[in-house]
Order: structure tokens, then C-alpha cells, then sequence
């Protein structure tokens, strides 16, 4: 069975952060990742998607993102960029292997794939929350999808499409539908846009330092096409409404994620909210176990490609301190 130091569970923005400074700290690593390709979840959100904040200010620690000619980086300049930072710094990746679970065995940990087990001093769960969408269970007759399952408005032309959620997959999906669809935007509150000058830098400045973080300002980034379909006019948002979700061809589900811990299951860690209760990154009832990149309660805008380095970077010092 092969040992390792640290055993990093996901092979996205945040295995390869914690990957960069585990290999700084000098210490045994692999990152195992169940995608078939690098990128983690960029290569699967829609063709449009976009970031929210120029290339030099969505960067993983250690090498800048190459500039982006035209205004924000597309998805695919992500995937572009993460495939070659994985060449860069030699991260040893091993893929695709999809973790079934994380078990104790005396000193160490056990990491069971569906090829083959790796024993770990360590463990950083760096999955995400793009494989376990939130969806709402109603039965409606027509056809029900989620963000993830959202591509190419084209698809939808002619349709009469529902668009759910208040936040910024919602607000760039309704953008997006609006040429092609009959569309009808839902959130359970009128949209709070964020101030238009704020893009991802100033969104991981106010994280890291303000008191509320990010929700106290708002919900809506407005990138450039969400901001002219907003001032055009077209994009309004109506209360959520049953009757119009019962009368609609596709629903599109906007509404969020929850952190993939399933691997988790058999240490018995999470609580009623679904979380693991963690000191820093670090499970407090189970310090060998590290959780990275799952949002502000794993660390200050840590969801996110400028904000996962501190993280990483603190998660790796401490990981090293333990180790001796």
C-alpha cells in the first residue's frame, strides 16, 4: 500500500495550492484527483462563464496567471492556466482516482479509492462543492436542471425557461438565456448587486479583512454582460412563484452547493449543517484530517483561485509543525 506523507483528496485550485507549498515544505505528497483531466470543476461550468476579476488577480501562489487579451479570463484560460501549473511544479497527481472514503488505522490514515488504498500521515480534502449541488424537490412536468447541467443557451431557444437563484450563477444564466429564451428570472429576494467597480481582487480584500465578509455588500457581481442586461432593462427579477415553475419547459436550478465530504463518512465528523467543525483548516476531532478551499469557513475567500494560497499556505506550516 503506498505511504505518504500527506494524502491531498482533489486535484483543483486547492490541491494544487496545497500541493505548492507542501512540496516548499519539503514534505512526501500526492494529490488524487477523479476528473480524467486538470482543471477540477472549470472544465465543466457553461461556455460563457467567465471571472470576476482580471488575470493578474486570479492567481494560485507561486506563478502568476498569464494575461487574458480580452477583459476577464474564460473558463477555459482557468483549465488552460491550472494544466500548466500542475507541469510547472511537477505536482504528483494521479488520476483519474475517485476516493471512496477516509478511514483511521492506528497513526495513520487510509484513503480508499477505486484504485487502490494510500496510507497518509495526513489528509487534505480539497473537493469542492461543485459535485454536490443543491436541488429543490418539486415535482413539475416539465424539464428540471441545475447549474452544473447548464451549457449553451442555444439549447433552450424557443423555450420557456426559469431561471432560480439570487446569486451570480443565477444572474449570468438569465443573462445568457436572454436572446435566445422565454425567460423568467426567479430569486426568493430582489437581487443585490455589488457596487460595479468591485471585481474578485476587492472581493478577496473585503473577505480577508471585513466583518460580514463579502454578503454584507451584496450577492451579484456585475460582469459586464449582467450589468448591460441589467441596465437594458431585461434582466428583472420576479418573486419565486409555483405557478409559473408548474407552466415553465425548464427550470433551471441556481441554487448553490454543499460542501462533497461523502468521503468523509466513515470518521464521523460532520455536524447537522453537514460542516466539519475545524480549527483553521485543521478537524478538530480529527487533527490529522485538513479541509481546504470549501469556503469562508475553512479560511477568509478560500473558494476561490487569488484567496486558496493562504490557506494552503498556513494548512501545509501546520501540517509541517506536527510532523516535527
Amino acid at each position: 500500500m503506498p505511504k505518504s506523507d500527506v494524502v491531498v483528496v482533489g486535484g483543483g485550485q486547492a490541491g494544487l495550492a496545497a500541493a505548492f507549498h507542501l512540496r516548499r515544505a519539503g514534505l512526501s505528497h500526492v494529490v488524487l484527483d477523479a476528473q480524467p483531466m486538470p482543471g477540477g470543476a472549470w472544465p465543466h461550468g457553461w461556455n460563457s462563464l467567465r471571472l470576476f476579476s482580471v488575470a493578474r488577480h486570479s492567481s494560485l501562489p507561486g506563478w502568476p496567471m498569464p494575461a487574458f487579451p480580452d477583459g476577464y479570463p474564460t473558463a477555459q484560460h482557468v483549465v488552460d492556466y491550472l494544466t500548466a501549473y500542475e507541469k510547472r511544479y511537477d505536482v504528483p497527481v494521479h488520476r483519474p482516482a475517485v476516493v471512496r472514503s477516509v478511514s483511521r488505522a492506528g497513526d495513520e490514515l487510509v484513503v480508499h479509492t477505486d484504485s487502490g488504498d494510500w496510507t497518509a500521515r495526513h489528509v487534505i480534502s480539497a473537493t469542492g462543492t461543485w459535485w454536490r449541488p443543491f436541488r429543490p424537490l418539486m415535482d413539475l412536468p416539465g424539464r428540471q436542471l441545475h447549474t452544473v447541467d447548464y451549457r449553451d443557451p442555444r439549447e433552450f431557444a424557443g423555450q420557456n425557461v426559469v431561471v432560480v437563484g439570487g446569486g451570480n450563477s443565477g444572474a449570468q444564466i438569465a443573462a445568457d438565456l436572454l436572446p435566445h429564451a422565454a425567460l423568467t428570472w426567479m430569486t426568493r429576494r430582489p437581487p443585490r448587486y455589488l457596487p460595479d467597480e468591485i471585481d474578485g481582487k476587492a472581493l478577496f480584500d473585503i473577505a480577508s479583512r471585513r466583518a460580514g465578509g463579502v454578503g454584507a455588500l451584496g450577492d451579484i457581481v456585475a460582469v459586464p454582460p449582467v450589468r448591460e442586461a441589467r441596465d437594458s432593462g431585461l434582466l428583472v427579477a420576479t418573486p419565486v412563484d409555483p405557478g409559473a415553475l408548474a407552466h415553465a419547459d425548464v427550470v433551471i436550478w441556481s441554487t448553490g452547493f454543499r460542501p462533497a465530504l461523502g468521503h468523509l463518512g466513515p470518521l464521523r465528523l460532520r455536524g447537522e449543517n453537514g460542516r466539519v467543525a475545524v480549527d483553521g483548516t485543521t478537524a478538530v476531532g480529527e487533527p490529522r484530517l485538513h479541509l481546504l478551499g470549501y469556503g469562508g469557513w475553512t479560511g477568509a475567500a478560500s473558494a476561490t483561485l487569488i484567496g486558496v494560497g493562504p490557506t494552503a499556505k498556513a494548512t501545509a506550516a501546520r501540517i509541517a509543525t506536527s510532523l516535527g
